[in-house]
């Protein structure tokens, strides 16, 4: 089985513009993901917007493909870069292009979901630490994820599910794993052309999550379970605990 990465890469940002040039210790942070994806796949590409992130990205030797600037997702924007880059890989991944320190045993846990022939799409989730509290747990911004015995995702939300009933918050953690959403993907060739062409569903527009969308449409997410930390990039003050960390690990 064949399978290609492509790193959705946007230069418009209404809380950090320009965020996949910014500098993190001499390199760039696109730069960072797209090397770390390349120690597992052997194809790997940026499909961007910007005349500037392409340049960045052919200047430190990676392949870059330009496509619309009117995508609403970053699914969309792999499914353009996957036809104009003339593809035959069986599978795209859809690598963040917000997490400069991204695990290479991420996108292998995404990978041996496609063991399974039966697999249409496939995503990650992470066991979450009780240690880390309910109130982190209940933060909004961070999706959970409900998933069957046979490794399928149930449901995702925004909010903390599954719902423990009578119990204190303090208490729910008794007898329950919570897992959160690693927000990478990867998609079957003819599955991604597919999804690409489905409205946007309700539960999608309630919860702003569009991998509702491919459950309101009967598709099945196959789900592989990482441990690794990594750090998502949405801020400058998330850019500088990044350097921060970088500094620590190079040192």
């Amino acid at each position: 089985m064949k399978f290609i990465g492509i790193i959705p890469a946007r230069y418009a940002s209404s809380r950090f513009p320009g965020k996949p040039l910014a500098d993190i210790c001499g390199m760039t942070m696109i730069e960072r993901v797209y090397r770390q994806a390349s120690k597992e796949l052997e194809e790997v590409w940026v499909a961007t917007d910007d005349d500037r992130i392409a340049a960045t990205v052919k200047g430190f030797g990676g392949k870059a493909v330009m496509t619309s600037p009117d995508h609403r997702s970053g699914t969309d924007r792999c499914h353009e870069a996957y036809l104009n880059v003339g593809s035959d890989a069986d599978v795209i991944i859809n690598i963040q292009g917000d997490e400069p320190f991204i695990d290479p045993r991420q996108i292998a846990a995404l990978k041996h979901c496609f063991d399974d022939a039966s697999t249409e799409l496939a995503t990650l989730v992470r066991p979450f630490d009780p240690a880390r509290g309910y109130d982190e747990l209940s933060d909004p911004n961070t999706p959970k994820v409900v998933i069957d015995d046979d490794m399928n995702a149930l449901y995702f939300s925004r909010s903390v599910i599954p719902y423990v009933r009578s119990q204190t918050p303090e208490d729910r953690f008794r007898g329950v794993q919570f897992y959160t959403h690693v927000g990478m993907y990867a998609y079957r060739a003819a599955t991604l052309a597919r999804i690409t062409s489905l409205p946007q569903g309700k539960l999608e527009l309630a919860e702003s999550l569009e991998q509702l969308r491919w459950l309101e449409n009967g598709f099945k997410i196959k789900v592989g379970v990482t441990d690794c930390p990594t750090i998502g990039i949405d801020t400058p003050a998330d850019l500088q605990r990044a350097v921060e960390l970088c500094k620590s690990l190079n040192s």
